[in-house]
C-alpha cells in the first residue's frame, strides 16, 4: 500500500468518532491537516483549534455546533454529500474550542492549517458558497468553492468536486509545489474520497516529472490520498460517482499550477468540440 494513502477507520472509529487524522508531523509536511469523524446522533465532541486555523465542513448530517459557548445553531443540509448541494461550513481561528453536538449521524470534516491570524468566527452557509462546473466530455465535474482565495482565511483553501461514473478529476495534470516559482504556488494537498454506491473505487496517481515520486493508489469510500508534490489525477470507474473533499495550504494562498505538458490538449476547443459530438 502507497505511503500516500491514509485507510480510513470507519469500521472501527475512536472514541470519538475519529476515522482520519493527518497532521503536518504523519505526513512529513509542514501546512496541511485533516480530520474526519462520524458521530451517532447525540454525540457531543470537542475541539481546539490550538495554533491553526480551521475549516469544518459538514460533509454529511446535522449537528449543533459552538465556538467559545456562542452558538451557531443547527448547522448541516445534507443526509449525503452526493445530494450535490452546498454544504454548511465554519472557519474557526486559532485558541478556539468547539463543541459540536450531533443531531442526526454526522459525517465532519476538519480541515486545519497553521495560523496566528486575527479573524474572526463566521458561519460559511451554503449561499455563500460558489458552484462551478469544469472541463469537457469525460473529463466534466461539479465543484463546490468552500474556502477559495477570495475569502478571508491565513492559508487554507476548501473545495469540494463530484466526479460522475468513468470520468477524470484533477485532470488535465496539474502541480502546485514550487516555492519559487512565477507560475506556481506551494501547496500542500489532501483529498477525502467517498463514493456511490459506496463499495466503488477510483484509481489516483501523484507523481513527478521525473518520476522520483510515481504512485498509483485504488482509492476506497472514506480513504484519505496525502499530495506532498507532484501532478495528481483522479479516475472514476464505471458505476461508481466520486466525491472529493481536497483541503490546501501553504506560505501563499494562492492556487497557482502548472498543467503536464504532454496532456494539456485536453483543455483545448478541439477537445471540447470532439467530446461534444
Amino acid at each position: 500500500m502507497s505511503y500516500l494513502l491514509s485507510k480510513s477507520r470507519k469500521d472501527n472509529p475512536a472514541e470519538n468518532g475519529e476515522v482520519q487524522k493527518i497532521t503536518p508531523q504523519s505526513a512529513g509536511w509542514e501546512y496541511v491537516g485533516f480530520e474526519m469523524y462520524h458521530l451517532k446522533s447525540q454525540q457531543d465532541l470537542t475541539l481546539n483549534t490550538e495554533d491553526t486555523e480551521l475549516c469544518l465542513v459538514m460533509v454529511a448530517g446535522k449537528a449543533v455546533v459552538s465556538v467559545d459557548g456562542q452558538s451557531f445553531g443547527e448547522i448541516g443540509n445534507r443526509r449525503t454529500p452526493f445530494e450535490k448541494i452546498p454544504p454548511y461550513a465554519l472557519y474557526v481561528p486559532h485558541d478556539r474550542e468547539i463543541r459540536v453536538i450531533a443531531r442526526t449521524d454526522a459525517e465532519i470534516a476538519i480541515c486545519r492549517a497553521p495560523s496566528r491570524g486575527d479573524l474572526g468566527v463566521r458561519l460559511i452557509t451554503p449561499e455563500q458558497i460558489g458552484v462551478e462546473r469544469r472541463g469537457f466530455g469525460h473529463n466534466k465535474r461539479l465543484v463546490h468553492n468552500i474556502l477559495p482565495e477570495t475569502e478571508a482565511a491565513d492559508a487554507l483553501l476548501v473545495v469540494e468536486v463530484f466526479t460522475d461514473e468513468g470520468c477524470t478529476s484533477s485532470y488535465p495534470s496539474h502541480k502546485h509545489d514550487q516555492k519559487n516559482s512565477a507560475q506556481e504556488t506551494y501547496l500542500e494537498e489532501t483529498y477525502y474520497h467517498r463514493f456511490d454506491p459506496p463499495q466503488g473505487f477510483a484509481l489516483q496517481r501523484v507523481y513527478t516529472d521525473d518520476r522520483s515520486l510515481d504512485e498509483c493508489m485504488a482509492v476506497y469510500d472514506g480513504d484519505v490520498v496525502q499530495v506532498p508534490k507532484g501532478y495528481h489525477p483522479v479516475a472514476t470507474i464505471a458505476g461508481y460517482n466520486n466525491y472529493y473533499l481536497n483541503v490546501m495550504a501553504g506560505p501563499v494562498r494562492k492556487w497557482c499550477f502548472s498543467w503536464e505538458a504532454d496532456h494539456a490538449w485536453i483543455n483545448s476547443r478541439e477537445y471540447a468540440e470532439k467530446s461534444e459530438q
